[in-house]
């Protein structure tokens, strides 16, 4: 009998578990009143899509940028035109640079900075070659550093691309 008890105990735990699952992200902020009490107001945090170049995007399938609260999450910049096709093939730094200048167009599109990232993440086809020209990162990040992890990979999406950089943001309110 303890047995049955004990298996419909764990049921009903994981049921909960899975139905919480499924309630759509909620934030509480405070606001102050005129008397200057406190009172909770539920906000709900829709995602807000941003993409840059929207029919690339949609041909390979992903969105540049989402934001979420104070989050923004940033799918990897590589060095293409408009139309989806490399540029700066064979040229590490230039393709660097491009990769930088596109995720300036998206931080500027939410009101961000190079200042609001704190996590980014390099995939490169040639590490030590990115060694040699990582120090344009200083132009960038003037203030400080992000976290991040440098990757030396086999290949990235296309094989002309030689980098990959992707962004977490935080924006305070």
């Amino acid at each position: 009998m303890k047995s049955i008890i004990t298996k419909t105990c764990m049921l009903l735990v994981l049921a909960m578990a899975i139905t919480s699952c499924n309630q759509p992200e909620k934030k509480i902020t405070e606001t102050k009143t005129e008397e200057t009490a406190t009172e909770a107001e539920v906000v709900s945090e829709t995602p807000e899509y941003y993409m840059l170049r929207p029919e690339v995007e949609k041909a390979y399938g992903y969105t540049h940028a989402v934001k979420i609260g104070n989050a923004i999450k940033i799918s990897g910049a590589v060095s293409m035109d408009n139309e989806g096709n490399p540029t700066a093939v064979g040229n590490l730094e230039q393709q660097m640079k491009n990769c930088y200048a596109d995720l300036e167009k998206i931080l500027a599109h939410y009101g961000c900075t190079f200042d609001d990232v704190v996590k980014e993440d390099v995939f490169t086809t040639d590490m030590a070659k990115f060694l040699e020209v990582a120090g344009y990162r200083t132009d960038i990040y003037k203030n400080q550093f992000p976290t991040g992890t440098w990757l030396g990979v086999k290949e990235l999406a296309i094989p002309e691309f030689m980098i990959e950089i992707e962004l977490e943001v935080h924006k305070s309110n």
